[in-house]
């Protein structure tokens, strides 16, 4: 679906804009709710049915609870919601997924659904449950205006993607916004940027993963091995942040002024801190509503450790039907709970350097995990990144790699950092003239660009449509 989304932005963007900036204010939500059914229907129509449901459900629950003040009645509507939004979920999400594992375990054969898996169901479900659950809380009041509910949970800038927008953060923006001009063109600026990050380096230096990947086990090296998780480390920011850049981008053409989705996570110096600055949106969720409500780190360190695991095994799970998942979540988890019991104090006190190279060598082993679905191949791939003996530990292959797309990857790694933005702050801050022409020869090369290399591209989806 990337080409076809993308081109659908690219080309049907300026006429979604051009005719809301025509159309009266309140027709906006309208005619913001139809681009996006037909956004999403531009490559998953069968499921419009299962969203119309999504958004009929929590919109008939939030007004439901809006107008029922017995704490018991309150509780079963919440419950009710909760349970249908994660039944049709775990339905075509997660069925086959079970039926799999138990087939393996058990030596049975029943037979797999084989659901199609809607794009980006995972997003839109939770941001409904977060809805309910804030109407439950009472800390938002239910939307009475289906179309404005509708408009929120279909919003087609971050509607198969992300970043998961809490209805509080936007409630007053769905009533009423202003579209000035400082928004449209920070709204161009940073769609230009998101566009650049999936496009010219996260399509690129996925390659390099794409190769190594394909490579046969017994002919991987130690440096290969590396590169290959490099090369996806660096792949899946730019992929997500950049498409969270160009849902941001959008939504400040529109008016809306969603949250940040990362905060340069690849500078931390714990893991701890890297959670709190990737995919900001999720973990926030998951603090929000599963973390507190079992207690946090209000009932003792046994019960934190306990919610941390659940926590981080649901994340893990959260991303994909995969066992990989799950052992990623679960990695996660024992990671973040040995520095809550014992590496967070002593992370504090080492040298920065040494904090941050613990950091990066964690989250890359992550990435290693997330990336590799396959069991056996798996194996011989740890195998190779930590030196086994049947594997060397550098071939000619590698070097070509490196000759071919070290420029492109250096670049990239210093991309991640924000470097690159304090350098442009500090050099132009006193010349706004010159950094507004810059900005634009920017928009317009990087705009040019992404164009011709989507034009010309493979299919290669974001990562996470699949999630």
């Amino acid at each position: 679906m990337v080409f076809s989304s993308l081109i659908f932005l690219i080309i049907f963007l300026p006429i979604t804009l051009l005719l809301y900036y025509v159309l009266p204010e309140k027709a906006r939500n309208f005619w913001l709710l139809v681009v996006s059914l037909i956004f999403y229907s531009w490559g998953e129509p069968v499921y419009i049915l299962l969203m119309v449901f999504s958004i009929l459900l929590n919109y008939i629950s939030g007004l439901w609870l809006d107008r029922t003040e017995e704490t018991g009645k309150r509780k079963r509507i919440l419950v009710t919601a909760v349970v249908i939004n994660i039944g049709l979920l775990f339905v075509f999400k997660y069925a086959d997924f079970t039926i799999g594992s138990y087939n393996l375990i058990f030596g049975k054969h029943v037979k797999l659904l084989e659901l199609a898996l809607p794009i980006g169901i995972s997003f839109y479900t939770f941001q409904a449950m977060s809805y309910v659950i804030d109407v439950y809380r009472k800390v938002v009041k239910g939307n009475k205006n289906l179309i404005n509910f509708a408009t929120y949970i279909t919003m087609f800038p971050q509607l198969i993607a992300g970043p998961i927008v809490r209805y509080k953060t936007v409630e007053k923006e769905l009533r009423e916004r202003k579209c000035t001009f400082d928004d449209f063109y920070q709204g161009v600026l940073r769609f230009t940027i998101g566009l650049g990050k999936k496009v010219l380096i996260a399509n690129n230096v996925a390659l390099v993963f794409r190769e190594i990947s394909g490579t046969a086990p017994e002919l991987l090296s130690t440096s290969m091995a590396w590169l290959a998780v490099l090369a996806f480390t660096l792949q899946i920011y730019f992929d997500f942040s950049g498409y969270s850049d160009m849902a941001i981008g959008m939504g400040r053409m529109l008016g809306f002024h969603f949250l940040e989705n990362f905060d340069y996570p690849y500078e931390s110096k714990s893991i701890t801190e890297f959670w709190r600055r990737w995919h900001i949106s999720l973990s926030t969720w998951f603090r929000e509503y599963v973390y507190y409500p079992l207690g946090g780190n209000r009932k003792g360190m046994k019960r934190q450790i306990f919610n941390l695991f659940l926590v981080w095994f649901l994340t893990g799970l959260w991303h994909g039907a995969s066992w990989n998942f799950v052992l990623w979540g679960v990695y996660y988890a024992v990671i973040l709970i040995l520095e809550k019991v014992l590496l967070g104090k002593l992370l504090q006190k080492v040298p920065s350097i040494l904090s941050r190279i613990y950091t990066i060598g964690a989250f890359m082993f992550g990435w290693a995990i997330f990336a590799m679905d396959d069991l056996l191949y798996r194996k011989a791939f740890f195998e190779a990144m930590f030196f086994h003996a049947k594997q060397d530990l550098t071939d000619k292959h590698t070097a070509y790699l490196l000759l071919s797309y070290g420029i492109l990857m250096v670049s990239a790694i210093v991309g991640a950092t924000s470097l690159p933005k304090k350098v442009v702050k500090h050099l132009l801050k006193h010349h706004k003239v010159i950094r507004s022409i810059l900005e634009l020869i920017f928009v317009t090369i990087v705009m040019a660009l992404s164009i011709a290399y989507i034009v010309s591209d493979t299919y290669n989806p974001f990562l996470y449509f699949r999630f």
